[in-house]
């Protein structure tokens, strides 16, 4: 049940969305390309930012550049 305080965590980094293009699934309403977005939790695939719905939501890395 960690994932029902990843809200309130700690930014991890910085990610600015590159595209939303995809494959399966639909994320062209949860994300903006351009907009950066802060991870609050990343897995080998994945990373788990708050999206455009002010919710945490799981995204693949290919939708994301690091922000250095």
């Amino acid at each position: 049940m960690i994932h029902l305080n990843w809200e309130n965590k700690e930014t991890i980094k910085q990610i600015e969305c590159v595209h939303v293009d995809a494959k399966k699934f639909i994320v062209h309403d949860k994300l903006t390309p351009g907009k950066k977005y802060d991870v609050k939790n990343e897995t080998d695939e994945f990373y788990f930012i708050i999206d455009n719905s002010n919710r945490i939501g799981g995204f693949l890395k290919e939708y994301f550049k690091e922000i250095s």
